[in-house]
């Protein structure tokens, strides 16, 4: 073990690990949700339209998908340590040089290197998951770590809004910058490899036949399994993404809320996500606990919160802000529901080796259709209206359960079938 990593038994380490992941996605969502909190300042600053917000959203988007897939295959390659690491300081910096920018063209570049940057937490965050811990425990612990993502969504708007009011939109992101870096240094000191035998516990329940075989690159794309996971995140990641980047524009716009109400009130949804979140990823590890087939219990929790994202649709037809709110609170936890979940179902589907690219591509695939739906809210929110937009919101969830029924299960490279048999 290097001299630079605290020492503490592996037991214990674990639980460090998934709190400094913790902090890492907190705060690599915080940065998300900085512009859709400022959205009418950084309108009024850089002389925007919604077209033009639309394009500082999807300059992040298009290298965030563009690094996604590239990510993943580091993280498989060189190592979850080193790849995150480097994630964290990169995006980093890039939060300093938003914060230092003058002109919208600089400020488009560090958006840009923000997306480019932050893809490299949730491969890498997976493949910790897969190692240090056994499919009994595996999906709650997924779900602490990545609700990181739901609460940094949900400090982004009081602090947010107090730091602008207060200070400029600039301090906004010199502080996130800042934290980025302490949070840096405490990854390099905490992370290490998991000792053999919780490593061995870990990815034996994983995949026993193949724990230290893989697919290769080519021979991923041929699994059907694959295909069910992109067209997953494609269809279904769009709606958390509008939750994120439109909805506090949307209450202010539209709803008629101000800038200090949505930091008094904007970060309800995403607490309310992250807590039905976690309490359905429990509910899944207690039926692998009491005999259910992972894959399975995975699948029956996914299709039974489904229900929940259609309710968007009704958005359309309430004025009050708050019932959009509440409305938004339940459509939030199904969004979060599948997010934290389908990375364990890559967890369980493909080999140990893999499972880094798999979710690297996923997630490139789902941050594609978040592209895509996002230049259809900024070409069509004033034209067609909100209506629309939530009526084809309202199918994606559904569209995503049949797929994953049809589509999603567990894949074994041709050798392991071979030696199984």
């Amino acid at each position: 073990m290097s001299k630079y990593i605290l020492p503490m038994p592996a037991s214990n380490r674990r639980w460090f690990i998934i709190a400094v992941i913790f902090l890492a996605i907190v705060f690599n969502y915080y940065d998300r949700q900085i512009v859709s909190i400022l959205k009418p300042m950084l309108k009024d600053e850089f002389d925007l339209g919604d077209d033009g917000y639309a394009l500082v959203i999807n300059v992040f988007t298009v290298f965030y998908a563009l690094m996604y897939p590239v990510s993943g295959w580091l993280v498989d390659k060189f190592g979850e340590k080193k790849v995150m690491l480097v994630g964290i300081l990169g995006w980093s910096v890039a939060c300093l040089g938003g914060g230092f920018s003058r002109t919208f063209g600089s400020f488009l570049f560090f958006r840009g290197m923000l997306g480019a940057a932050e893809p490299t937490n949730f491969p890498a965050q997976l493949k910790v998951i897969t190692v240090w811990f056994s499919g009994k425990l595996r999906a709650t612990a997924n779900s602490l770590c990545v609700a990181g993502s739901s609460i940094g969504a949900i400090i982004a708007p009081p602090i947010v809004a107090w730091l602008a009011i207060r200070y400029n939109f600039h301090t906004v992101f010199i502080v996130a910058g800042i934290v980025g870096l302490i949070i840096a240094l405490l990854w390099f000191l905490i992370y290490t490899e998991p000792p053999a035998e919780i490593r061995n516990e870990a990815v034996g329940e994983v995949d026993e036949s193949s724990s230290n075989q893989g697919f290769s690159w080519g021979q991923l794309w041929k699994t059907k399994t694959l295909w069910g996971i992109l067209l997953i995140r494609f269809v279904s990641d769009p709606v958390w993404y509008f939750c994120l980047f439109w909805l506090p524009g949307y209450l202010q716009e539209e709803s008629g809320l101000t800038l200090a109400q949505i930091g008094m009130f904007g970060w309800i949804p995403f607490l309310v996500a992250d807590i039905g979140a976690i309490g359905t990823s429990a509910w899944s590890d207690k039926m692998v606990r009491n005999g259910k087939e992972p894959l399975i219990a995975r699948k029956i929790m996914l299709s039974s919160i489904a229900v929940l994202a259609p309710l968007c649709c009704l958005t359309a037809y309430v004025s009050n802000p708050y019932l959009t709110i509440l409305i938004f609170s339940l459509v939030a936890v199904a969004c979060l529901s599948w997010l934290f979940t389908i990375s364990v179902v890559i967890a369980e589907a493909f080999p140990v080796k893999n499972v880094a690219s798999v979710l690297g591509i996923a997630g490139g695939f789902g941050a594609l259709g978040a592209v895509l739906f996002n230049y259809f809210v900024g070409q069509m929110m004033g034209s067609l209206g909100a209506g629309t937009i939530f009526i084809a919101m309202a199918f994606m969830h559904p569209i995503a359960v049949l797929i994953l029924w049809t589509m999603v299960k567990k894949e074994k490279p041709k050798q392991a079938l071979i030696e199984s048999n």
